[in-house]
């Protein structure tokens, strides 16, 4: 499968590229200082947006339904560095565990014709320690041009301490995460064996340099899991996009051992807690009930379906319902 763009969708792309900037309604996303612990989030009494786009298959237009998300969220990257944070985390041919590489690809070719002035795509997976053997078996080194040039292993990257994480007087992350000025979630809708979903909090995992802090990430294991993630959005959020990859997904034991599941559908947005709840509608399962988004709601982002515009298509036209793992029957969206 060819993941370039083509001439026409390059032109494309130059076109809705300018109106993006023209367009450009105030992302807050930050401009590469270092995190710092007392970074704001949405008030609780203001409403975020999520867009949704029918996807049927990785070999339709990605790049015009890209452009249609981000254009409707008015994201402005233009002068700015994006980092395109996919899921690796482990392979497996028989299912659909990783950000699908058309996905990336078009993602990277997107945000350049955006006017960003640089972009990587990087990633640090949780289980395997060889990263350039992940990005080999996906595709991602075969299919994406000079992808060695653009690649940070961030689990190898050179570090610096962030003050406070958790009750951790400090935490180290990658010097590549922590100068971008956008950080995009490419993420996989999947479900998760312990958190219930993984959507574009729970792909900042990646984020946390194992040469640091082990495989599979087990310093945020000892912290906790729903913890971990909330403090991840907490410190990324702010300068964050989520774009997340449902064209096919992963329901049951997730995020490596289920199978395959057709959502058809990607969303959008800069409010990282908003998209993920929109996902688990989509997915048939309940926000409230799954414990990161609830420590993240309001605090951290906006989870309710009262303060959630829905942009696009309607969760009610594109839900489907994910298979659950026993211990997570209780999710399930009435």
């Amino acid at each position: 499968m060819k993941c370039g763009l083509n001439p026409d969708r390059r032109e494309f792309l130059a076109i809705a590229g300018a109106g993006a900037v023209a367009g450009y309604a105030g992302y807050t996303g930050g401009r590469g200082e270092k995190p710092k612990s007392e970074a704001k989030f949405p008030l609780s009494t203001q409403t975020s947006s999520a867009v949704i786009v029918k996807a049927d298959s990785y070999s339709r237009d990605l790049a015009g339904i890209m452009m249609q998300g981000i254009l409707e969220c008015g994201l402005d990257v233009t002068g700015k560095s994006v980092l395109l944070k996919p899921n690796f985390v482990e392979f497996d041919p028989n299912t659909c565990i990783n950000t699908d590489v058309a996905v990336v690809a078009t993602a990277l070719d997107v945000f350049r014709t955006l006017g960003a002035a640089d972009v990587k795509i990087a990633e640090g997976p949780g289980h395997r320690r060889d990263t350039f053997a992940i990005a080999e078996l996906t595709r991602y080194r075969s299919e994406i041009k000079d992808f060695d040039d653009v690649f940070v292993d961030l689990n190898r990257d050179d570090v610096s301490p962030v003050q406070g994480f958790a009750d951790r007087a400090e935490f180290y992350f990658p010097n590549t995460v922590l100068a971008a000025d956008v950080i995009v979630s490419l993420a996989k809708m999947k479900t998760h064996h312990w958190a219930g979903a993984t959507l574009s909090m729970k792909n900042f995992f990646g984020l946390v340099p194992g040469s640091v802090y082990g495989w599979p990430k087990n310093e945020l294991h000892h912290i906790g899991i729903p913890k971990s993630i909330v403090e991840l959005t907490r410190l990324f959020g702010p300068k964050s996009f989520a774009i997340v990859d449902g064209i096919m997904g992963m329901e049951g034991n997730g995020p490596i051992q289920g199978t395959p599941k057709k959502a058809g559908v990607m969303v959008m947005g800069s409010d990282l807690p908003a998209v993920d709840a929109t996902c688990c509608r989509i997915m048939g399962i309940d926000p409230a009930r799954v414990e990161y988004l609830q420590m993240a709601a309001d605090r951290y982002g906006i989870t309710d379906a009262a303060r959630i515009e829905q942009r696009g298509e309607t969760i009610a036209s594109v839900r489907t319902d994910f298979q659950l793992i026993k211990e997570f029957k209780h999710l399930r969206l009435t």
